[in-house]
């Protein structure tokens, strides 16, 4: 059987668990210790679609920040999509996220992306409205309520993505 591989940008505001999440999906681990990334780190991992295609996912977990530079920029190019994380804890961070959207889609035109609305295990810090959610979907964006920490959607969001990237 053949392999596609796909680059996979995940973007988002600075400590949302972008790199949390990459390493829960990619290796099935948690880490407490908060590191922050410098620049880009790559990882990769193979799933297989629903239509029997097998896909390498080529993931680069970009430097947190809440507007793109021209280095964070050139990382995108080429991207077959993007994984948008935000904290949930942090309702600011949704508005980053979007705002980087709309600054890669300017830039790069339109990439099939999901977001990830990140940190469900600190349910009683949870700042992001379920009609904040709501809207966000209804305005056709898949959405997914993950925890980088227990694993919670963390696959299925991945998988997700890939499904529209077989399309």
């Amino acid at each position: 059987m053949d392999v596609i591989t796909r680059k996979i940008c995940i973007i988002g505001d600075f400590a949302v668990g972008k790199t949390s999440t990459v390493a829960r999906f990619v290796h099935n681990v948690f880490s407490d210790k908060y590191l922050t990334t410098v620049g880009v780190k790559i990882d990769t991992r193979k799933l297989t679609t629903t239509g029997g295609v097998e896909m390498k996912m080529v993931i680069w977990d970009i430097a947190g920040t809440d507007r793109f530079s021209a280095v964070e920029f050139s990382y995108l190019r080429g991207a077959s999509g993007y994984l948008v994380v935000a904290d949930g804890s942090r309702t600011h961070t949704l508005d980053v996220a979007d705002r980087l959207v709309a600054e890669a889609r300017e830039r790069y035109g339109h990439v099939p992306q999901v977001y990830l609305l990140n940190k469900s295990d600190l349910e009683d810090e949870w700042e992001i409205s379920d009609e904040r959610r709501a809207k966000l979907q209804s305005s056709g964006e898949d959405v997914f309520i993950t925890s980088a920490k227990t694993g919670r959607n963390v696959d299925e969001a991945m998988h997700a993505l890939a499904e529209m990237l077989d399309r």
